[in-house]
């Protein structure tokens, strides 16, 4: 049975511990704000270069592009978007089994972030670049990442480029998913959208398309970016939250603990006293 000094020890170590959860807690927090704004800001955007994509494609099916070619070949390019740092909860492992479920067994791999491209290089997947990306997310890092895929999608070492990572809904829910980046897929239903077909495109639509295309592909992997971002810091701060108040909760029970065996102890000094005292009679 632990002694008052025991309980005292691990009382002042969960109360450190506790220290240490929360202030990773509230830092969490205020980078969670700033990385959820960012990836609803650019929800908007991203919709209004969808619908314009969807308007060309709709109006000048005949148009075509490289970036559009769909191939019979099954080599797959897959962007891996993780975290750096653990105390995230479950956002990495949920994340490994959607891209072990949805990706090919013959798939290679673009990583960010630390966790999956430990987690692949220990299986023997093949990781073909690595790249670091701040916090906040620039543009210039997705565009980055998104020229070296278009690259190798363009010269013929891959058929298809995906993006795994973590979609942001809210700050309680995070949802894993692979999606197609390569080849485009012109949207279909991009909501409201003008009607092109009295518009004439100068040059042509497909100098048109070469201008959009890049910068569809550059957007769609830093809107992956974003929401990944905002959804590590989201589940970073519910799990320094719950580990706070799971500290509290425990600490009151060894509180209560320390003062029962307090309470004891004192009883037991007063009745060697009293009985003391009466042998002395």
């Amino acid at each position: 049975m632990a002694n008052l000094r025991d309980i005292r020890r691990r009382i002042k170590s969960v109360k450190n511990t506790a220290q240490i959860t929360r202030a990773m807690q509230l830092v969490a927090a205020a980078k969670m704000k700033k990385a959820q704004d960012q990836a609803l800001a650019g929800r908007e955007y991203a919709k209004q270069l969808s619908g314009v994509l969807q308007d060309i494609s709709e109006s000048f099916s005949e148009a075509t592009h490289a970036l559009l070619e769909k191939r019979a070949g099954n080599r797959e390019l897959v962007i891996v978007i993780s975290t750096d740092k653990g105390l995230c909860g479950a956002i990495n492992t949920n994340l490994a089994k959607v891209v072990r479920r949805d990706t090919s067994a013959t798939a290679e791999f673009v990583t960010i972030g630390r966790k999956l491209r430990v987690m692949l290089e220990k299986q023997n997947r093949k990781v073909v670049a690595d790249f670091t990306v701040k916090d906040p997310v620039p543009f210039s890092d997705a565009r980055s990442i998104a020229s070296l895929v278009s690259k190798l999608f363009l010269d013929g070492s891959y058929d298809k480029v995906s993006v795994a990572y973590t979609r942001f809904v809210n700050t309680m829910n995070q949802v894993p998913e692979v999606v197609q980046l390569l080849p485009v897929e012109p949207p279909t239903d991009a909501g409201e959208h003008t009607d092109t077909n009295d518009f004439l495109f100068e040059p042509t639509p497909e100098d048109v398309l070469s201008a959009i295309l890049p910068l569809y592909v550059n957007f769609r992997v830093f809107q992956s970016l974003v929401e990944a971002r905002a959804s590590e810091h989201s589940a970073r701060m519910v799990a320094m939250k719950s580990a706070t108040d799971n500290a509290k909760k425990f600490i009151k029970e060894l509180t209560l603990e320390y003062n029962k065996l307090r309470q004891g102890a004192i009883t037991a000094e007063l009745l060697e006293i009293t009985t003391a005292m009466k042998a002395m009679e």
